[in-house]
């Protein structure tokens, strides 16, 4: 973008004006098959969380905290890869993958937030599974319709202000020489290789906000499940065994699949980062996990795969009997 007789400050101003997002242009023979590919994945997810949260506002059985904190979790995962995979699919059938500043200091902050998010809900999900299994004749009195409410609220909410501040940072830093991105969309690590200067401040501040935001929620919901274990575990029968687990495994698989992809992205040493492991592992906690997080909701619940059944059942009956008139 910049010949090598620029100054300093003209190299500074055209970073400044946009960046090239390179995502998978090293393999240029297969941008079909990954336009594809993702292009089906995507549609999975829509479709997936769509359907979870469909009936889990319209199956009497679902009206509970646990499918109310699902029904937002499923909001949430289309928003969230909303955020990356279409600008991903464009940039596929495109040769110009520029972005702009602002719009990649936009998709970073909305990506920030939407993550913050996820993190909080789970957690809410694992204190409403802890309250359920741990304390239940509280349950009714501590997880009311209004407490719920103000949970999901709190998580929603509570990304904006931290985040607005947090990407100002980021990009109020001096950006300067290449201004090619070594990833399909605008995440911190990618963006901080093309900072020069010292980026020592935001490091730290990277691993605090981490800290307070992925860390100690992951470890809160690891506390809540060592206790939901414990009381599991003292149970009488194994028929009692068998339904408490199903309802909490499937929550700590999609607890393992976002935690660990997310904390080895952003609290790994600077040292042992790169470029193309940094892409890797963020096609996981974006586009991976939320597409299997339906599956995994869907085939370890019964009450869900039993609620979805007879949606589609209800569906396929009103089309047939449309067909007839």
């Amino acid at each position: 973008m910049g010949s090598t007789e620029q100054n300093p400050s003209q190299r500074n101003q055209t970073a400044l004006v946009e960046f090239i997002l390179l995502g998978f242009s090293d393999i240029p023979n297969l941008q079909g098959f990954l336009f594809g590919l993702f292009l089906v994945i995507y549609v999975i997810i829509l479709i997936g969380n769509s359907l979870i949260l469909i009936i889990t506002k319209t199956d009497p059985s679902l009206q509970t905290p646990m499918y109310f904190f699902l029904g937002n979790f499923s909001f949430l995962e289309i928003c969230y890869v909303s955020v990356t995979i279409p600008r991903l699919l464009a940039d596929l059938c495109r040769h110009t993958r520029s972005i702009s500043f602002l719009a990649c200091a936009m998709q970073m902050y909305v990506f920030l937030v939407l993550g913050l998010t996820e993190c909080f809900i789970l957690t809410a999900m694992a204190y409403d599974r802890y309250v359920a299994i741990c304390r239940p004749l509280l349950y009714p009195l501590v997880m009311s319709n209004k407490v719920c409410i103000q949970l999901a609220g709190g998580c929603w909410v509570s990304g904006i202000p931290v985040h607005i501040g947090f990407t100002y940072c980021i990009f109020s830093l001096p950006f300067c020489g290449r201004n090619q991105l070594h990833h399909f969309f605008c995440d911190i690590p990618a963006v901080l290789t093309l900072v020069c200067g010292d980026t020592f401040f935001i490091e730290m501040l990277i691993h605090v906000i981490a800290l307070l935001v992925v860390t100690i929620p992951f470890l809160l919901i690891l506390g809540s499940y060592v206790k939901i274990i414990s009381t599991i575990l003292k149970l009488p029968t194994t028929t009692g065994h068998a339904k408490a687990f199903s309802t909490c495994s499937s929550h700590l698989m999609v607890v393992a699949l976002f935690f660990g992809s997310g904390i080895i992205t952003y609290l790994r040493p600077k040292s042992i980062q790169s470029t193309e492991t940094d892409k890797f592992i963020s096609l996981f906690y974006t586009i991976v996990t939320p597409m299997f997080n339906p599956m995994i909701y869907c085939l370890r619940n019964k009450d869900v795969m039993v609620a979805l059944k007879k949606f589609l059942l209800k569906c396929f009956f009103c089309d047939s009997k449309l067909m007839t008139l």
